[in-house]
C-alpha cells in the first residue's frame, strides 16, 4: 500500500519568518539607539506623562467625593489634583536639594566612624563575613555615589519647570485629545479602536501610578516616624528616598533599607538602630511589596516576575536611574499595545503574569458597540 506523499515543505512561510525576524531586529536596533541618543528630550516627556496621568487620577479622586449632594466641580478637581502633585514633587526635590550639601559634608565623618562600625559587626555577625562586607564596602567611593544619586535629584530640579510646562499643556489639550484623535484616525472604526487602545494604556497607569504612589507614601510615612524615634541623621532625606525607591521593582524596597541601616550603623556605638531599621523597616517592606501591593494593583499590573526584572535591567541601562523608576509603567504600555497585534500578541503572553490578555480594541469595540 503506497505511503501518503509528504507534502512539500513550505519555504514561503520560512522566508516570510525570517522577514518577520529581520524588520523585527531592525526595528528594535533603531528604537534603542533612538532611545539612548533622545533620552534628554524623551525622560522628562515620560516623566511629564506620567506626572498627568497622576494628576488625572488625583483629580478624578477629588471629584468623585460626594458631601451631602455637593459634588467638587470638574475644574477645581483637576486644579487641586495640579496643585497637590506638583506641590509634592517639588517637596521631593526640594528635600533632597537642600540637604545634599549637609550630607556630603558628613561623609569624611563617617568614613572615621566606620572602623568602629565594623567592629560593632564583627561581635554581631563573626570575622568572616564582617570581613566580606568590610572589603565590598571599601570598594564602594560614598562620595562619588552620594554626588551621583544628589547630583540626579539636582539635574532633576533643573528640568522640573519643562514638566511643569509639558503638563500644563497636556492639560489643556485633554478635552481635545479625543476628538482629534477619531479625526487623525481617518475612519470611525479605526478611530474607536484607538481611543479604546488609549483608554486602556491611560486606565492602567492610572491605577498604578495611584497605586506605588499611595504604598509609597505609606512605607515612607513608617520609616520617617522610626528615623525620628531613633533620631537618624538626615530622617527626611532618607524618607523621601524610600518614597522614591519604591516605585523601582525588587531591588528598590532593599536599598531603602540598605542606605539608612548602614548610616545607624556608623552613627551609633550599638547595633540596635541598625536592627531595628533592617528588621522594623525592612518587615514593613516586604508585607506591603509581597501583600498590599499586589492585592491593590490587581490585574491592572499583568507582567511576569521575570518581565519585570528585564525591563528594569533594559530600561536602566538605556535611561540610568531614571529608566530604573519609569521600566514598570513603560513596559506595562508596551505590553497592552503588543496585545492588540495578532503578530505581537505572543511577545505579550509571553510577557504577561499568566498568559491571560484582555481583548484587542476591534474586538471590545464590536462587542461592545460603543468605546468607553
Amino acid at each position: 500500500m503506497p505511503s501518503d506523499p509528504i507534502p512539500p515543505k513550505d519555504h514561503g512561510a520560512d522566508l516570510f519568518n525570517l522577514n518577520t525576524l529581520r524588520d523585527l531586529s531592525i526595528i528594535v536596533a533603531v528604537a534603542v539607539i533612538g532611545l539612548t541618543a533622545g533620552a534628554g528630550f524623551l525622560v522628562p516627556l515620560a516623566l511629564a506623562i506620567l506626572t498627568f496621568v497622576l494628576i488625572i487620577a488625583v483629580g478624578d479622586r477629588i471629584s468623585s467625593f460626594n458631601f451631602r449632594g455637593l459634588r467638587v466641580p470638574r475644574w477645581l478637581a483637576d486644579l487641586l489634583g495640579v496643585a497637590l502633585v506638583l506641590s509634592g514633587l517639588f517637596a521631593v526635590m526640594f528635600v533632597l536639594g537642600s540637604q545634599a550639601t549637609s550630607f556630603a559634608r558628613a561623609l569624611p565623618r563617617y568614613e572615621q566612624q566606620f572602623d568602629a562600625a565594623i567592629g560593632r559587626v564583627v561581635a554581631l555577625v563573626g570575622t568572616e563575613i564582617s570581613g566580606m562586607l568590610q572589603t565590598t564596602l571599601i570598594n564602594i567611593d560614598m562620595s562619588r555615589l552620594a554626588r551621583s544619586a544628589f547630583g540626579g535629584a539636582t539635574s532633576f530640579l533643573n528640568t522640573f519647570l519643562l514638566i511643569c510646562l509639558y503638563v500644563a499643556f497636556l492639560m489643556a489639550e485633554r478635552k481635545m485629545m479625543a476628538h482629534k484623535i477619531l479625526l487623525a484616525a481617518g475612519s470611525p472604526q479605526m478611530g474607536a479602536e484607538l481611543t479604546a487602545l488609549m483608554d486602556e494604556i491611560s486606565t492602567s497607569l492610572q491605577r498604578y501610578v495611584s497605586v506605588k504612589t499611595f504604598v509609597s507614601v505609606l512605607t515612607a510615612v513608617f520609616s520617617y516616624t522610626v528615623f525620628l524615634l531613633l533620631g537618624l541623621e538626615y530622617p527626611e532625606t532618607w524618607a523621601v528616598l524610600t518614597f522614591a525607591l519604591n516605585f523601582i521593582p525588587s531591588i528598590g524596597s532593599v536599598v531603602a533599607v540598605v542606605f539608612p541601616a548602614l548610616v545607624a550603623l556608623v552613627q551609633y556605638d550599638t547595633v540596635t538602630p541598625f536592627l531595628i531599621i533592617v528588621f522594623g523597616c525592612g518587615s514593613v517592606q516586604f508585607l506591603i511589596g509581597n501583600f498590599l501591593d499586589p492585592a491593590l494593583l490587581g490585574r491592572s499590573l499583568n507582567l511576569s516576575t521575570f518581565s519585570v526584572i528585564l525591563a528594569l535591567t533594559f530600561w536602566t541601562a538605556v535611561w540610568g536611574l531614571i529608566g530604573a523608576f519609569l521600566s514598570v509603567p513603560l513596559t506595562v504600555c508596551i505590553l497592552i499595545v503588543f496585545s492588540q497585534f495578532p503578530t505581537m500578541r505572543p511577545v505579550a503572553i509571553l510577557m504577561s503574569k499568566d498568559g491571560r490578555l484582555l481583548g484587542t480594541a476591534a474586538e471590545r469595540t464590536s462587542s461592545n458597540g460603543s468605546v468607553r
